[in-house]
């Protein structure tokens, strides 16, 4: 691949890039080592893409390895009093968005890829290395948890 062309590619995935690391990671720093470290690594290993069409697909996958690398990180440190709460970004629906990020990773992953970034089941399946029904059942539980959790809350506001 051309550079140029590489570089076009990732400079027009760099939102989706910085949602995908948010629905990972709850400090903003985190969030953009995430991304620094991967297109640094899918820069290094540009020449590996075997297929130009799969390269958003290839990059997202870079970047969910290096969230997780992250997270280990993080989890042999010793915790804070308090850590900094996840800001949700202005104009965003709080409540759904405090929903989402209460439903376990496994779950809101699939779901944020599906409905915010507009994968298709095949490729989330791909990025997340898992058949297409695990990806489909883990939306449908994702759903499911999502209503209950919005509909709790729906109960108790109308109880105030």
């Amino acid at each position: 691949m051309i550079c140029d062309e590489f570089s076009r590619r990732i400079v027009a995935m760099i939102q989706t890039l910085y949602r995908v690391s948010y629905t990972q990671l709850s400090q903003s720093c985190d969030r953009d080592e995430a991304v620094q470290e991967c297109l640094y690594k899918a820069w290094e290993k540009r020449h590996q893409l075997r297929d130009e069409r799969h390269m958003q697909t290839w990059v997202i996958r870079i970047l969910i390895n290096e969230c997780h690398n992250i997270q280990k990180k993080r989890s042999r440190e010793l915790p804070v009093d308090e850590m900094p709460e996840r800001v949700a970004p202005p104009d965003v629906d709080y409540e759904l968005h405090d929903a989402l990020f209460s439903l376990d990773e496994k779950l809101r992953l699939p779901i944020v890829l599906h409905y915010v970034e507009g994968f298709s089941i095949k490729e989330i399946a791909q990025i997340l290395r898992l058949p297409q029904g695990t990806v489909k059942s883990r939306m449908l539980r994702g759903r499911q948890e999502l209503k209950k959790i919005l509909s709790k809350e729906d109960q108790l506001i109308c109880e105030i």
